[in-house]
């Protein structure tokens, strides 16, 4: 069985046993979660999709640990202006280990 989720603007697709890199959320590290934003489960074949949510289904996780991806890098230059600009941006993630998933 496996479930679409939606957690800070973006989808992902989860089985029970992932571990799945989410925006940061404001839980610690050990706690467990109740994600009720599912926008599709699947079994086998059978996809059931909601409009915009599946009714009575949810995804339950253990927050991991709180992490920063790879930096990346903007540079912004005027040419003949002698202007340069150059910014890193680490964004914050929070790691979830699937750890069941309901459906309706």
């Amino acid at each position: 069985m496996y479930a679409v989720i939606q957690s800070g603007g973006k989808q992902y697709k989860v089985a029970e046993g992932d571990v799945v890199r989410v925006e940061k959320l404001e839980a610690e590290a050990g706690e467990s979660i109740h994600i009720p934003e599912v926008v599709a489960i699947g079994e086998g074949s059978v996809l059931t999709f909601g409009s915009p949510l599946v009714q009575g289904a949810s995804v339950h996780a253990d927050v991991v640990a709180h992490e920063r991806t790879d930096k990346v890098l903007v540079f912004k230059k005027r040419r003949r202006q002698n202007s340069r600009r150059k910014k890193g941006h680490r964004q914050h993630v929070t790691v979830l280990k699937i750890t069941g998933i309901k459906a309706a």
